[in-house]
């Protein structure tokens, strides 16, 4: 991968480690972030030694506070070439940052798991509302100052409308900057799928990802699609098709390296959560 302004990337174990690198603004995305994480996310596509992510922040106050404020205000925005954000000369074309924030948007079919470090509000729900599942630290935040500031909340909370209850993105959503869900609330209304010690954050991170990471991609990735597919089909659309995501996400090789690990007599090492 090449050298990233507003991103750290690794990769260990068959999983690629993607950092939000702007602490000094509670890494809030910017012009150049949005290019580099479209980029990256359509680069990760086609790199078959990463078979899962992890998308985490820098420094332990936020994993992102949305649009850069500062830049989206300021003569940048005025340029047709810069501006990634926003409405064009009329209103029937509209440049949203989700566009290029999320891996489904990018057509990203790899598991990415985030680690929330600190506090997520406004912008971060569209990268929020693309991942699998999240994990969070304990000192973790979720918020939408949208209304507070003048400014309807519509793309993000709708994104986050698929993770959490009506009621929950709904009082989110209008209390605006006058209230902050905690980790544990998140975690008791299904948003985040475990609450952990800020110091253990990226080790359960690692340990899911690389769970997911040790088995046959194929079929990891089928069943990503599946279910994808049915969070916004009917029962009985999503049923039909169910034989098709079969089709596609098994093969020889998978069911060899299945096959392989079951007569090996050797189980994974399974925890309770």
């Amino acid at each position: 991968m090449s050298d990233f302004e507003t991103l750290l990337y690794e990769e260990k174990n068959r999983v690629a480690w993607v950092t939000l690198n702007r602490p000094d603004v509670l890494n809030a995305f910017n012009a150049q972030m949005q290019r580099e994480l479209s980029g990256l996310w359509r680069a990760l596509r086609r790199n078959d030694d990463v078979r899962c992510i992890v998308l985490t922040a820098a420094g332990d106050k936020a994993f992102c506070t949305g649009i850069d404020r500062a830049e989206a205000m300021g003569d940048a925005a005025k340029s047709s070439v810069e501006r990634l954000a926003g409405a064009a000369s009329t209103p029937f074309m509209f440049d949203d940052p989700g566009a290029n924030l999320g891996p489904k948007s990018n057509d990203l079919w790899k598991p990415v798991i985030a680690a929330v470090n600190g506090m997520a509000c406004g912008g971060a729900f569209y990268m929020l509302g693309e991942v699998e599942f999240i994990i969070a630290a304990e000192h973790a935040t979720f918020f939408d100052p949208h209304v507070t500031y003048g400014m309807t909340a519509a793309f993000e909370p709708m994104h986050m409308l698929q993770k959490m209850p009506f009621q929950e993105i709904m009082r989110l959503s209008l209390l605006g900057n006058h209230e902050r869900m905690s980790a544990q609330r998140a975690h008791e209304v299904g948003l985040v799928s475990e609450v952990v010690a800020a110091a253990d954050l990226r080790d359960s991170a690692a340990w899911a990802a690389e769970a997911i990471a040790s088995q046959p991609a194929l079929a990891v990735q089928g069943t990503l699609r599946a279910l994808w597919a049915a969070r916004e089909l009917s029962r009985s659309q999503a049923l039909a098709l169910g034989y098709a995501f079969i089709g596609l996400g098994t093969d020889r090789a998978s069911l060899r390296e299945g096959q392989e690990a079951f007569a090996s007599g050797k189980r994974p090492k399974w925890r309770l959560r």
